[in-house]
């Protein structure tokens, strides 16, 4: 094989990577390193860049067209909803395969004792990018159980507040919601700004909320609906000096924007490792402070020995080991990439059909371009059109998947393209929706 650079690294991995699961069908577990093995993945060098600035990269679409080619992807349709669940490269999924393929050999060995102690190098590996220590890291299936272990593993009494904006996540407010009627806690919602772009001020109304009955404030890091990057170190600076702890739900953000545990100073992290890191699907990890680990029921019961074991949340029964394996690959991949490259690259897209159809009068931008404050998800509107309708228009006649957004407060279309997007898919969605302005949807 020829040596390693970026282009060869992305088109060849999944092919040695086909060699790997074929061996391990056989029942072979191949040496790492061995002769006709698979190289050590490696992330791209600054001389691979030419030392240029991320925004400068960002814009080369002969770097983007190897990144591209890593992903198996349907071109037969557009798929511009990335914040929902997004598609694993080629190189995540044949190690997802090749590590099924030797656990179905006979998993009480092969999953339980190979694969299953494999866990700790990935802990570890995540626990280092993350910035915290590898007994703060936990792997869960998405960023709802981790943040659903968080919500119930509090111990409340009635009358207890917990505190959350009117854009959470609907299925974490369902949670508080649960909690009111079983335990007789009250969930006490707020607005915030639509887009947010004054950090003081959104620090300011999740403070007006505490009272002495707040017992958590449940905070987002990126906002689903609109791409809102909020002031989280701010947000858990102002609960500390209240004595309120505050649980960041990280779904849309970990691997999307650059950022380190450091960056944020919470308590409780939660994200979905299967939208921005390109995890197989049904990955999320949990971050508890070592110290706070103990005071945090886990979702499942676990051993009493495990009280102050972070692996406790982990306790969910017999499930896949091999999904947690290839994380590792996707971090990888990740880093290869350079996540300041990522950032760049996919606020480029953004803005690249965002400004131009902002043009238009009757076009609304729910997602601030500031930046900081979002990044490759945002939300739009065209006054007169019915956001759901629209979303629907653009799949059934154009196949561009993307999400109707209605909610209490505004409406839209959520659009979130992702590495694998091509300029020519960003620049059809905005012709369509200019003519979607000029001539209606019907």
């Amino acid at each position: 094989m020829a040596p390693l650079n970026r282009r060869n690294l992305l088109f060849h991995a999944p092919v040695a990577l086909s060699t790997l699961a074929a061996w391990a069908t056989a029942g072979a577990r191949p040496a790492q390193g061995a002769a006709g093995g698979v190289p050590a993945a490696t992330a791209f060098t600054p001389s691979e860049t030419g030392g240029r600035s991320p925004q400068d990269i960002a814009r080369d679409e002969s770097y983007w067209f190897d990144v591209q080619q890593a992903f198996t992807i349907d071109r037969s349709i557009v798929n511009f909803n990335n914040g929902g669940v997004s598609p694993a490269p080629a190189v995540v999924q044949q190690a997802l395969a090749r590590n099924l393929a030797f656990a179905n050999e006979a998993p009480a060995y092969t999953m339980w004792r190979v694969l299953e102690p494999q866990k700790e190098t990935v802990r570890e590996r995540m626990a280092r990018y993350f910035g915290c220590d590898k007994e703060e890291m936990a792997f869960t299936r998405n960023a709802s159980e981790s943040l659903q272990i968080c919500q119930l593993g509090f111990d409340f009494e009635p009358g207890d507040e917990v505190v959350a904006s009117t854009q959470a996540y609907g299925r974490m407010v369902t949670t508080f919601k649960q909690r009111e009627r079983r335990d007789g806690i009250k969930l006490v919602q707020f607005q915030i700004p639509i887009p947010a772009e004054d950090t003081a001020e959104v620090v300011r109304l999740y403070e007006e909320q505490i009272t002495s009955k707040t017992k958590l404030i449940l905070a987002t890091h990126m906002i689903n609906i609109t791409g809102q990057i909020m002031p989280i170190k701010e947000i858990v600076a102002m609960g500390r000096r209240h004595g309120v702890p505050v649980l960041v739900d990280g779904a849309h953000a970990f691997a999307h924007f650059p950022f380190r545990h450091e960056d944020l100073d919470c308590d409780y992290y939660t994200s979905s490792l299967h939208k921005w890191l390109f995890a197989p699907i049904g990955t999320g990890m949990l971050y508890v402070r070592k110290d706070k680990i103990a005071g945090l029921w886990p979702l499942m019961a676990a051993n009493e020995k495990q009280d102050d074991d972070i692996r406790k949340f982990e306790e969910i029964g017999t499930h896949p080991c091999p999904h947690y394996l290839a994380i590792a690959d996707a971090l990888t991949f990740h880093q290869g990439i350079g996540p300041e490259n990522k950032a760049a690259r996919l606020v480029y897209l953004r803005d690249r059909w965002a400004k131009r159809i902002l043009e238009n009068p009757r076009v609304k931008l729910h997602t601030s371009l500031n930046d900081g404050l979002a990044c490759g998800i945002a939300t739009v509107q065209i006054e007169g059109i019915d956001s759901r309708e629209l979303a629907d228009h653009l799949w059934n006649n154009h196949r561009i998947f993307t999400v109707g957004i209605k909610h209490a407060e505004f409406e839209g279309i959520r659009v979130s393209p992702s590495v694998y997007s091509t300029i020519e898919e960003v620049d059809r969605f905005a012709e369509l929706m200019e003519r979607a302005v000029k001539k209606g949807i019907a």
